[in-house]
């Protein structure tokens, strides 16, 4: 278990400033989310998940998705595929693009990736995992981690035995989410899968995944699991400052009240960051799907983004940020949403 009294945490041969790492969301963690989320002291940021295949092929909108700023490193890159052939040529690319990490992704649950293996279609053939990592590993010189789930299903659970395979392989670390595939986003993280492959774990960093959408659950995670660094997906999502109140709760400082206006400034600041690096059709476009996470505990929430997701100009979207009624609601959300 990490020395939660130390801020730094050793990830193969690079140091990072803290263990609360912020996890590759497809669809999410673009340019402008790494801007918000990059404020608050993350140990490692990452990007999407890209494809190896379109990475070696040279597609624009693959690199384009692996844009990042220097105020962002520490910073990941993860790549998705299942074919060892590639896997060096694209580790390769990432090194080159100057990203700290390499990240396998053995974990996305959607039909579309998992149908040719890739994701956590990886889960049913471990000894592939392994080979592919051990491609990238003797390509590259930064950390290569890998991300898995719990399993493909409650009757095949292997991430501990993925994990001693990782670690033969030379992997620096392995994140695990504590769902299985089948259960993709639904239910709770079974943490116990978590604990169970650090116990499986001998030189290998551990990393937990899954239901960590407070300061107090990052916590309970490390003391239930023993886990060396956490994972933070959904959790960061209108919330790019929970690193920083992971960080506070272990030092022992009061927590940062995020009232309603200090959300609505950075729903504000996210706006102007996504203005400021897409067109404005795009921006509308994006608002409609980040609108609401700032809000989510707040009246009004469902009119709200009813109104933003019609909005097609920048002017009307930054007075609907500025002007909507909205207030604290401290009880359920009135909407929710899935990574």
């Amino acid at each position: 278990m990490a020395n939660q009294n130390n801020r730094t945490f050793q990830l193969g041969n690079i140091t990072l400033p803290n263990n609360v790492f912020y996890s590759p969301l497809a669809g999410c963690s673009d340019y402008p989310f790494r801007t918000m989320t990059a404020k608050y002291g993350p140990g490692l940021i990452y990007c999407e998940m890209v494809k190896m295949d379109a990475l070696v092929r040279n597609d624009p909108s693959t690199y384009r998705i692996l844009d990042y700023a220097t105020s962002m490193h520490p910073i990941g890159a993860q790549l998705v595929g299942s074919k060892p052939q590639i896997a060096a040529q694209a580790a390769r690319i990432i090194e080159d693009l100057g990203f700290d990490v390499i990240d396998f992704n053995c974990g996305c649950p959607v039909d579309k990736v998992t149908k040719d293996k890739s994701g956590s279609g990886m889960m049913r053939h471990p000894e592939l995992i392994g080979e592919i990592l051990s491609n990238m590993i003797a390509a590259v010189k930064i950390p290569v981690t890998v991300k898995v789930r719990a399993g493909w299903d409650e009757n095949s659970i292997n991430a501990h035995e993925i994990t001693q395979i990782a670690e033969k392989a030379g992997a620096s670390a392995i994140a695990i989410h504590g769902r299985t595939r089948k259960q993709a986003y639904k239910g709770p993280a079974n943490w116990d899968y978590i604990k169970a492959c650090v116990e499986a774990a001998n030189t290998i960093k551990v990393i937990g995944n899954g239901d960590i959408f407070d300061a107090a659950a990052g916590e309970r995670m490390i003391a239930h699991t023993g886990c060396d660094a956490i994972l933070v997906s959904r959790g960061t999502m209108g919330q790019p400052w929970i690193a920083e109140d992971i960080l506070r709760l272990r030092e022992g400082l009061p927590p940062i009240k995020r009232g309603i206006e200090m959300r609505r400034q950075a729903l504000l600041d996210h706006f102007l960051c996504t203005l400021s690096y897409e067109n404005e059709k795009k921006t509308a476009i994006d608002m409609r799907r980040v609108g609401c996470w700032y809000i989510k505990k707040s009246t009004g929430t469902r009119t709200f983004r009813g109104i933003i997701s019609k909005a097609t100009n920048a002017d009307d979207i930054r007075k609907l940020i500025e002007e909507f009624p909205i207030e604290e609601n401290e009880g359920e959300s009135e909407f929710s949403f899935e990574e």
